[in-house]
């Protein structure tokens, strides 16, 4: 993984000026300059001088920069990646990804529009968005892409193309979306990225959906409003409680180790292993990068017990 797990992505449609300067203040960890699907045919030319004016004029800090281009498929998206390449772009969206052709196709533009821009060639990630039964059968060769950083899911697609119907416990896209999680395991990617919520109604479904996504293995959500990311941020960030309970388990492990102790038990009765321990730890991490406190005053100390007779496995 080359990039930091960032919880939300802040999508703006390319060919906006009054979004495109707004969305860099809206508070999201990445932004997502679209020109894709909420740009029409007649705008296209026009949100690509967008795309990369404003690229070329970003001044540090800001958040992490992505440009979706058109599909592989259309006309057109080389023209995409031309606008896009450029020092502040982290990554390249790929909508409707669906072979492994289209993820090599993408790198050897790449590769040219890095020479000309004077970029260390891979500079410029590929994040392929899975929206067909197709693109999920075809994740893990697309996988073993050098520049494949991490795969995104679109919900609404995937259900168009299997003839499914969105549900409040999401079952249609389950398996799909699981399949991306072990997918990505298994070849080190980054987790991958949740679909967008489209209704702006319904808050509670979104906070529910987004805590699914993050129990099954997702680690972020592409978002297209300000007033989502409140959420987002607050399922993808370990709470003070949370960093406390990990600040503990690390405690316990390593007075186990001075003192030779095979078998460790959390005061609460859970006992730890090499798993919760490694899950202790990214907690951890994850606090340090996103800023959370832990509730103790006094994380490090001492709250456990070794349970005698009971060999740690």
């Amino acid at each position: 993984m080359k990039t930091p797990l960032l919880r939300s992505y802040l999508f703006s449609p390319a060919d906006n000026d009054r979004l495109v300067e707004k969305v860099f203040s809206a508070g999201g960890d990445a932004v997502v300059l679209d020109l894709e699907d909420a740009v029409l045919a007649g705008r296209k030319k026009s949100a690509r001088n967008n795309v990369a004016r404003k690229l070329q004029s970003l001044q540090s800090p800001h958040p992490a920069v992505f440009v979706r281009i058109n599909p592989i498929t259309t006309t057109g998206w080389q023209d995409d990646v031309c606008a896009a390449v450029c020092p502040s772009t982290a990554g390249i969206r790929v909508p409707k990804a669906s072979s492994c052709s289209d993820i090599l196709k993408l790198t050897g533009a790449l590769d040219e529009a890095e020479m000309r821009a004077g970029l260390p060639a891979g500079t410029i990630l590929i994040y392929p968005t899975i929206e067909s039964a197709a693109g999920v059968l075809e994740a893990s060769n697309m996988a073993a892409c050098a520049r494949v950083e991490a795969f995104c899911f679109g919900a609404t697609d995937f259900l168009n193309d299997i003839s499914g119907e969105a549900d409040e416990l999401g079952l249609a896209t389950l398996h799909a979306q699981s399949e991306l999680v072990i997918t990505s395991r298994a070849a080190g990617l980054a987790p991958p990225i949740a679909s967008v919520w489209t209704d702006l109604s319904d808050m509670d479904g979104f906070r529910r959906s987004t805590l699914m996504m993050r129990r099954i293995g997702f680690f972020g959500r592409s978002c297209i409003h300000p007033k989502q990311l409140p959420v987002v941020h607050d399922v993808f960030t370990p709470s003070s409680r949370q960093l406390e309970r990990a600040h503990k388990i690390v405690a316990l492990a390593e007075q186990g180790a001075r003192s030779n102790r095979g078998a460790l038990l959390m005061e609460n009765g859970q006992f730890v292993d090499e798993a919760v321990l490694a899950r202790a730890r990214a907690v951890i991490k994850l606090g340090e990068q996103f800023g959370t406190t832990p509730e103790a005053e006094n994380p490090t100390a001492p709250v456990s017990s070794s349970a005698p007779g009971v060999r740690r496995h």
